[in-house]
């Protein structure tokens, strides 16, 4: 069953792949800003930011959650670090080499940050790059 993408429902992705697609739909919502503006414009707020890295946030539950409802946080987290991990790899084209998950998460956001600040990325160009990272997760499951 597809993701079904509302920015302001309280569903929350549990995989790589429903992350990455929630993600460009997200992005697509409230377009990609880059520099001090970014929170600034309609729809967009300290808890929906609008560059890959926050809307990856966004689509795994970051100022979503619904009041009284119970979250795996455990394995959204999980999901959604794979997820951080996949973007990485498709942006650069190679896993990040790392002794340590720590490590390893901070070389995921830096790959993804440095992308993103690249001028004239756009929010087609993110959603592209989230849908092709899905399908490779989607990919990785079978």
């Amino acid at each position: 069953m597809p993701t079904r993408h509302i920015p302001e429902s309280s569903v929350i992705a549990d995989t790589p792949a429903a992350i990455l697609e929630w993600a460009a739909r997200h992005i697509e919502h409230v377009g990609i800003h880059q520099g001090p503006r970014l929170f600034a414009g309609p729809g967009r707020t300290a808890t929906l930011p609008c560059w890959p890295r926050g809307a990856l946030e966004v689509a795994a539950g970051h100022g979503r959650g619904a009041a009284g409802r119970t979250y795996d946080w455990d394995r959204i987290d999980r999901a959604r670090d794979q997820a951080f991990g996949t973007l990485a790899e498709t942006l650069t084209g190679h896993p990040a080499r790392a002794d340590d998950p720590a490590t390893a998460k901070a070389l995921h956001r830096e790959a993804i940050d440095r992308w993103s600040a690249e001028p004239g990325r756009t929010a087609a160009d993110a959603a592209h790059a989230f849908r092709t990272a899905a399908a490779r997760a989607e990919h990785a499951l079978f």
